[in-house]
């Protein structure tokens, strides 16, 4: 039962459910590189890239915020604070899931292995970057958006600029659900010093700042149609997509944040697999 409650520990402490925001477009990648299904051996080492570079980062970011979380009544709670996971244990789990990266990235071509590097150095930088710029949420776009990059040259063995538009989508999806997201932690972090966008322009500028950045998303999963020439199906998922998006930002007001949890967990999770799921649709059911 103690080795399933320090699983449930290391789950937690990772957010572990919260793959489900990237995963789904490192598919939606691998499913246009591949121009339809990719081989189960891409999809397998794609899955372990993805699951141990998004573990190490998030386990990083849980070490180096340690002490900022114990100051914080939302995250004093967390693992690291609590004493629940030692630091020392944190960081051999971050090590461990990092060589999963790299050894994913050296099973699927040289390229991403060349690469692999690059995208720890890019994951862990994020952590720090709260603390000297409110750009920080972009910073966290483009570490996300290592995903479908990481995909699309996993499948291609390429950097291919195609794939360009698909990324940046996904980088200001998640910088505008991460500024909402900041929204909860606005007068903590003018307290302590800590950059964000709703600490430097408040509630009301963070909230049109955040619909900016997803409107631009939405544009740019729209691009991807004549780039790669996919059909209606696509067409009809990103409109869904758009849809949940303008849904989301219904739930959140500046005078009630109180709906913010299930904007961000609920609302991005459904955008994400929706995206990748009409994606796939649109290579299984050809409509030419």
């Amino acid at each position: 039962m103690s080795l399933f409650r320090k699983l449930a520990d290391y789950l937690r402490l990772i957010k572990f459910s919260h793959s489900v925001f990237a995963l789904p477009f490192a598919f939606t990648a691998a499913l246009i590189a591949a121009e339809g299904i990719p081989t189960f051996y891409q999809i397998f080492w794609i899955t372990v890239a993805m699951v141990g570079g998004r573990s190490g980062a998030m386990g990083m970011n849980r070490i180096i915020d340690r002490k900022i979380d114990a100051l914080n009544p939302r995250t004093r709670n967390r693992e690291l604070p609590k004493g629940v996971i030692k630091t020392h244990e944190a960081l051999f789990f971050t090590v461990i899931a990092f060589a999963f990266l790299v050894l994913a990235a050296y099973k699927l071509n040289p390229l991403c292995f060349r690469l692999s590097p690059l995208f720890i150095l890019v994951l862990l930088v994020y952590s720090y970057t709260k603390r000297f710029t409110w750009l920080c949420h972009i910073v966290l776009g483009i570490a996300l958006s290592l995903a479908p990059l990481g995909a699309w040259i996993a499948i291609r063995g390429t950097f291919d600029i195609e794939i360009l538009p698909l990324c940046l989508a996904v980088m200001f999806w998640v910088a505008g659900f991460d500024v909402l997201y900041g929204l909860q932690d606005m007068e903590f972090d003018r307290k302590q010093g800590i950059y964000s966008i709703p600490k430097v322009f408040g509630i009301r500028p963070s909230l049109w700042i955040a619909r900016l950045f997803h409107i631009i998303t939405i544009a740019l999963l729209l691009s991807i149609l004549r780039i790669f020439d996919l059909s209606a199906i696509y067409f009809l998922g990103v409109l869904i997509a758009a849809g949940l998006m303008l849904y989301e930002h219904t739930l959140i007001k500046p005078s009630d944040l109180s709906k913010l949890n299930i904007a961000f967990f609920n609302m991005n999770g459904y955008i994400s697999i929706t995206v990748f799921v009409f994606t796939l649709f649109n290579y299984l059911i050809p409509l030419r």
